[in-house]
């Protein structure tokens, strides 16, 4: 019998939800694949043809906790009087966004949303390049152009430094989280001001 694409839909979005609940009630950790199988009321094989491991589904979920932020922020970012403020804006409303992910962050920065990861899964990708592609039109809107893979690639590096730090952060309400990110901030857009005054650059606004 063949399984319609609406059934298939409809079979993962079961897997999400039933992890949801259970990674709420038990934890990640102590929840298994199989744990996740039975409370979605499917055969313990059958999920694996929707997520290879349970970082997947963990991936999914935030992806799914994450979507609208860009759209939501970025008018608002795009106010802000500089790159590096609207910078800081965007990025500090995602921390609050993950907020409910927080702990099971760590697992997901090191697989599926690691820098080094040339080739993440299909949520995480999409997180990113989401994500991404907001930095890249506020570098547009403040005057900075398009930014290179280099600058791009820091700016990921960076910003999952203040990710995995955020994880751990005891500080009152946070602020160490806050002031890394602030500083990195600050690092990246004063990095980029040489990177537009290169030669190469200068070359390409004179032509």
């Amino acid at each position: 019998m063949r399984v319609t694409a609406e059934t298939k839909n409809a079979t993962r979005q079961k897997i999400v939800e039933a992890a949801r609940q259970l990674f709420a009630a038990k934890g990640f950790e102590a929840s298994t694949t199989r744990d996740i199988a039975g409370a979605a009321g499917i055969a313990n094989g059958t999920l694996f043809n929707y997520f290879a491991n349970k970082e997947l589904i963990l991936a999914s979920l935030v992806a799914e906790t994450t979507a609208g932020i860009h759209a939501d922020w970025e008018h608002r970012s795009l106010e802000a009087a500089s790159f590096e403020e609207a910078l800081f804006e965007f990025a500090a409303a995602g921390l609050r966004k993950l907020k409910p992910w927080r702990k099971q962050l760590p697992i997901l920065l090191e697989t599926t949303l690691n820098p080094l990861n040339v080739a993440p899964p299909v949520d995480a990708k999409a997180m990113r390049v989401a994500h991404l592609e907001t930095v890249t039109r506020l570098a547009k809107h403040h005057g900075l152009g398009e930014l290179s893979a280099v600058a791009i690639q820091l700016y990921w590096t960076l910003y999952v430094g203040v990710l995995m730090f955020w994880a751990h952060d005891k500080s009152p309400r946070e602020e160490d989280t806050l002031g890394l990110l602030d500083s990195s901030l600050a690092m990246f857009t004063g990095w980029l001001q040489p990177e537009k005054d290169s030669p190469s650059e200068k070359k390409k606004e004179g032509a």
